[in-house]
């Protein structure tokens, strides 16, 4: 269910710049007219300037920059991704409290949103830097009905969501590293985590979790990661307001969930390809078996990476350590 306060938001917002009395919004929302103050009062709080005019009514005359859960919520064309949406100031990490709430029944599309994560972290249990208010640091609890091995085809579709929104909203050209890496320029943009609760045919949910560099500066990198990482504005040279990427990045996500459920990964399969980090070229392999050079021949359609190795035998890969830099390629 819809909560109180984005109904307001969206009655405020279909009437932009317009009063809306506060008989029609009580009426609207079932409440008081007092509750409807109160209510006002909270968005000021969040840096919004309403105006309050006798036998008119309300209206928002600004909106803030200011990173909130209403200010996401205030023009975000969504029917069910983050129409529930919690937004902190500091987490540990936006991952564990989207497991807290799915394992409180959290409905499908609770988007978990921070400002800063002091223990942020990525795949294989690695730190994330997330620098406050200069950057994504965003989790998803997604409820798809699918099988549990189709599971890792929403770490792809997120990364093509990713790569559409950086090429799109920022004029970017952004690669995906399989397989859950943004790359640009060879440089560590934005990372995904996909982590669910599954029994052995049945996912109870997904809690997919996305950080992005957005807003920083080289120097606010930590010192041992400043040659491998970089930001938007790093790459553009331009800083973003965060709430309308925000925004697009849920939209577009919306949009390929809803498309991937009703036809299936194939489209996925070819966005993400399309986006690929070094596809048609050699990298080096390493197994827990063997470490080998192999050509990138792509993804397979339950997202596996295909590779070939020299002796051109064909082979699949489900967890792999890849190592793409070329001087290691041209070292091994």
């Amino acid at each position: 269910m819809e909560s109180t306060r984005s109904k307001l938001i969206h009655l405020l917002q279909d009437r932009e710049r317009e009063y809306v009395s506060g008989q029609v919004l009580s009426e609207a929302l079932n409440i008081s007219r007092s509750a409807i103050w109160k209510h006002m009062k909270e968005l000021e709080k969040d840096g919004y300037t309403i105006e309050a005019a006798p036998r008119k009514g309300y209206r928002i005359v600004h909106t803030p920059d200011k990173l909130s859960a209403n200010t996401v919520k205030w023009g975000l064309e969504t029917n069910w991704l983050g129409q529930r949406l919690h937004h902190y100031s500091s987490v540990g990490s936006t991952q564990l409290h989207a497991h807290e709430f799915a394992q409180q029944n959290a409905e499908h599309g609770t988007v978990v949103l921070a400002d800063e994560q002091t223990r942020g972290r990525g795949r294989l249990n690695r730190s994330w830097h997330s620098r406050k208010g200069e950057g994504v640091w965003m989790s998803m609890l997604l409820r798809p009905e699918i099988e549990p091995h189709r599971a890792p085809q929403m770490t792809l579709l997120a990364a093509t969501v990713l790569a559409e929104v950086l090429k799109t909203h920022c004029g970017m050209k952004p690669q995906i590293k399989w397989p859950n890496d943004i790359l640009s320029n060879g440089k560590k943009l934005a990372g995904i985590l996909t982590e669910l609760q599954a029994e052995h045919d049945q996912i109870q949910y997904i809690v997919l979790g996305t950080g992005i560099n957005v807003n920083h500066e080289a120097e606010h990198f930590p010192e041992e990661i400043q040659s491998i990482a970089t930001s938007v504005r790093n790459e553009t040279g331009q800083s973003f307001e965060l709430t309308p990427f925000i925004q697009a990045l849920l939209q577009t996500f919306e949009k390929r969930y809803e498309e991937y459920m009703e036809h299936g990964f194939q489209r996925i399969k070819l966005r993400w390809e399309a986006f690929a980090y070094r596809i048609g070229e050699r990298v080096v392999v390493k197994t827990a078996k063997r470490e080998w050079r192999a050509l990138l021949l792509g993804i397979e359609p339950d997202g596996a990476l295909k590779v070939c190795d020299e002796d051109g035998k064909e082979e699949i890969l489900y967890s792999a350590e890849i190592k793409w830099g070329k001087d290691e390629d041209e070292n091994t």
